[in-house]
């Protein structure tokens, strides 16, 4: 009997279990945990393991995340974050959840999942992405449905210090499939779909922007692999116009590399280089983006992380970039031009102890125009755990657009803003 169930706990893995089987096998587990010893069937693991399964098979599972802000703000620029603008209408305390986001999951079957997130915004609850996980043959990972991907993220290629930072091109929500496939150190995800959100704008001045109109097929492709001490890969965004709304094709090619000098310190960066369709005479159709980051942990300075990121993105270059932080969103001013803008993104974070922690964050755009100003923003806050769900953030941010943009630029003057958020995750 022990050698039947030791057969059942090596076939557990690959066949789709009922909560009722896991439940009569983790009996039988126990029953002859002695003669499953003498087999040598590590019944611990195996214990744990059917534990797992049979916590999760059945149910739903709810959890979420709320921000509650404070806002008391001093601005002389328009920010449509808090309501103001350059003729003096001013909104200047602002009290709300900057967040109020709910996830429902299901564990179906030991290989597929299901997960729903909605978004409450004004009163009104919509869901924004709902998808299933699921193992096809030969460990092929499959998901449809509605998700994001966001490939800098996972790679680490943005600071994960600054709740708004955002990648430099990427971080799209799609329609469609998602294939994904890992052999050892090397993996590939490839993507269909539409409805990413993304379309095109001309204003009269000609230049063009990212806008929510869903006009456009979305197609990548991911390649890399991983080591102890490296990474590096490539990436491929085809977003085609397939609307009588939508002008323009953009394809998007991206290479990433990383390297670990110890545990502690780590080099990395992205390039990207763009092939743009659009008949604009005169502006650039094949712009570049590019950003170095030294990643510094606390544990090498004790005292604080460092991260040190300097990028330089030609301002033509259509991508999802904002460094939007507090609201202030530092990229208002990118003018639309054959220029190269130059940015520096540096963040010290400080971890006192389980409770505390601090932080302080500068940021500078060099928009490489005459007539725009350098746009410079820096911010300092403290932050409380008072529980694991549970914590306090106090932090004061300031942006100064520069004086002198004659309206060219869309920003004059100073936003400053101190704000007290609440987060709730369960």
């Amino acid at each position: 009997m022990a050698s039947v169930v030791a057969r059942a706990l090596v076939a557990v893995d690959a066949e789709k279990a009922s909560k009722q089987d896991l439940e009569l096998l983790k009996k039988l587990v126990m029953e002859f945990k002695d003669e499953l010893d003498a087999l040598g069937v590590k019944v611990d693991k195996i214990d744990k393991r059917v534990a797992v399964l049979e916590k999760n098979l059945g149910g739903w599972k709810l959890s979420g995340q709320i921000y509650f802000d404070a806002n008391f703000a001093d601005y002389d620029s328009y920010d449509g974050t808090y309501g103001t603008n350059k003729d003096g209408i001013e909104n200047d305390r602002k009290f709300g959840f900057g967040r109020l986001r709910f996830f429902l999951g299901k564990q179906i079957d030991e290989n597929t999942s299901l997960l729903v997130r909605i978004n409450a915004a004004d009163g009104n609850f919509t869901w924004d992405r709902a998808y299933v996980d699921t193992k096809l043959p030969y460990d092929v990972n499959f998901r449809f449905g509605r998700f994001n991907f966001d490939w800098e993220s996972d790679l680490g290629l943005y600071d994960p210090y600054t709740v708004n930072n955002d990648a430099t091109f990427g971080d799209w929500d799609v329609d469609g499939f998602q294939l994904a496939k890992t052999w050892g150190n090397f993996d590939v995800t490839a993507i269909v779909g539409r409805n990413t959100g993304i379309g095109y704008d001309y204003d009269d001045n000609g230049s063009k922007e990212i806008t929510d109109d869903n006009t456009h097929m979305a197609y990548a492709l991911k390649i890399g692999t991983q080591g102890e001490k490296w990474m590096f890969g490539a990436m491929g965004y085809w977003l085609n116009a397939d609307n009588l709304g939508a002008e323009i094709d953009v394809n998007t090619y991206g290479v990433y590399a990383g390297y670990n000098f110890t545990p502690a310190v780590q080099l990395k960066g992205v390039y990207y280089f763009q092939d743009i369709d659009h008949s604009l005479v005169g502006l650039e159709d094949s712009p570049k983006s590019w950003k170095a980051i030294l990643d510094v942990k606390q544990d090498l300075l004790k005292f604080t992380s460092l991260w040190i990121e300097y990028a330089q993105q030609d301002n033509m270059f259509l991508g999802t970039n904002s460094y939007n932080y507090l609201g202030s969103d530092e990229m208002n001013n990118k003018p639309w031009n054959n220029n190269t803008a130059k940015i520096w993104n540096i963040i010290a974070d400080q971890k006192w102890n389980d409770k505390w922690g601090t932080y302080l964050r500068y940021w500078q755009a060099d928009w490489d125009t005459a007539g725009v100003d350098d746009t410079k923003n820096w911010t300092v806050g403290v932050r409380y755990q008072y529980t694991p769900a549970i914590q306090f953030k106090l932090e004061y941010d300031s942006v100064d657009y520069g004086d002198n943009n004659g309206g060219y630029g869309d920003y004059d003057g100073k936003n400053n803003i101190f704000r007290f958020r609440t987060t709730v995750n369960f």
